[in-house]
């Protein structure tokens, strides 16, 4: 089973940039996502951002996480 997790972009350089992941700072690659900006909350797996999601589709996905047990670091 594979799973995109949703975070916070903190910074962005060029194609690459950190997220927060419940606390801590992951650098990823924006390669595959057009037009991300720093406090927009990303998918990633694997070291991608995957796609844009909403604030509120990312603390929904993070809380069903938590329901199902998973450990997000939150």
């Amino acid at each position: 089973m594979c799973l995109a997790m949703p975070v916070e972009v903190i910074t962005i350089d060029g194609e690459t940039g950190k997220v927060n992941l419940g606390g801590v700072h992951k650098e990823i690659s924006f390669a595959l996502v057009e037009d991300v900006e720093v406090g927009d909350f990303v998918l990633i797996h694997v070291g991608y951002a995957l796609n844009k999601v909403s604030p509120e589709e990312a603390e929904h996905t993070l809380a069903l996480f938590a329901e199902a047990g998973l450990e997000t670091g939150r």
